[in-house]
């Protein structure tokens, strides 16, 4: 044996116990503890086999450094893995409303010119251990600061999730199961650059999973720019999978249009984003640019995201500019990174 169990199922637990002659009514409190870190006193039954674990039973990860932003509602959490490897996770929020946004990889492999995390390249998969630890640390984080839970799972950290399919899909089926941690598949979302492969299977995934597509452009031409994957899966194959994903799993999808100034931010990109999604079941969020140090493009002014929108609005698309949140300590959208020097406070 050995290996952390947090990142087995429930199923799975049960059977490795009932596989060493433990009665499989143990799983369920050791499951509990695993995922919530409670009912700690109920695993005395469990202690000769958890004794004869020759690894850790939950995975370890060590908050490295922490940075509040001055919303007094978001903190970034820099962690560090058991391999020396580090990510970046957000608390973010407000009262009734917290949110954890969890990174599902080491860096990333899709290139987005504007995100900190493309800039770093891209180093490893996390484990769905690894990413449950995660969930684990900020909820730990949130009772301890606001004596409130976590309401809303993002996977929209450090890297592409449905690059990492399976164990994403493995931690999120641990996460949601109400034996543990028990978030609802309705609150969690999870991001893609357009990775259309993991969207038609994401579609076809039991759990009723919110998906959000990172656009950015409505050409081949003016989104390659930006998204290098786009000529892999270009948009004629990614619109065609947002739409299966809808007719399947019924849900609409959200469209996240980084506005970066003379860039993809005037009347005319408004209009063309407008025509590729008529007639699909979407929300668009618009995202102001975040400042990274890899790139040099800006935000533009407040009345230009105000036209944006208000074109989408009169083509009759639902659209919110999304609120900005953590900026000043690198926890906003595309600002997640481990390579960059750090500004937070060790700990």
């Amino acid at each position: 044996m050995g290996g952390a169990l947090d990142g087995i199922r429930f199923e799975e637990l049960s059977e490795m116990l009932a596989r060493d002659g433990v009665s499989r009514s143990h799983a369920l409190p050791l499951f509990r503890w695993l995922q919530r870190g409670v009912e700690k006193d109920m695993l005395g039954p469990l202690k000769r086999w958890i004794d004869s674990w020759d690894g850790e039973l939950r995975t370890q990860v060590e908050q490295v450094a922490e940075t509040p932003s001055g919303d007094g509602w978001t903190n970034k959490f820099l962690l560090r893995l058991s391999d020396g490897a580090e990510v970046e996770s957000v608390l973010m929020g407000f009262p009734g409303r917290f949110s954890a946004c969890l990174s599902t990889q080491v860096g990333c492999a899709m290139g987005c010119v504007f995100c900190a995390t493309g800039q770093m390249g891209f180093s490893r998969h996390l484990t769905a251990g690894e990413i449950v630890a995660q969930a684990r640390h900020v909820a730990v984080e949130v009772e301890r600061r606001h004596g409130e839970k976590i309401r809303n799972l993002v996977m929209m950290g450090m890297g592409e999730p449905l690059h990492n399919f399976d164990e994403t899909m493995r931690a999120l089926d641990i996460l949601t199961d109400t034996r543990g941690m028990g978030f609802g598949s309705t609150k969690v979302t999870v991001s893609t650059v357009g990775h259309v492969p993991g969207i038609l299977k994401l579609a076809r995934h039991p759990q009723k999973y919110s998906l959000a597509v990172s656009l950015h452009g409505a050409t081949d031409e003016e989104r390659g720019k930006l998204i290098p994957v786009n000529k892999r899966w270009p948009l004629a194959e990614l619109m065609a999978a947002c739409r299966e994903y809808t007719e399947i799993k019924g849900l609409e999808v959200f469209i996240a249009w980084t506005l970066i100034g003379g860039v993809n931010d005037d009347r005319e990109h408004a209009l063309r984003l407008a025509d590729l999604l008529k007639g699909m079941t979407v929300h668009v969020n618009l995202i102001p640019l975040n400042p990274t140090e890899g790139y040099g493009g800006e935000a533009p002014e407040w009345e230009k995201v105000e036209a944006f929108q208000q074109v989408l609005l009169d083509a009759g698309l639902p659209v919110t500019v999304r609120q900005r949140r953590g900026i000043d300590v690198g926890a906003g959208c595309g600002q997640l990174s481990t390579a960059k020097k750090r500004r937070a406070s060790e700990v």
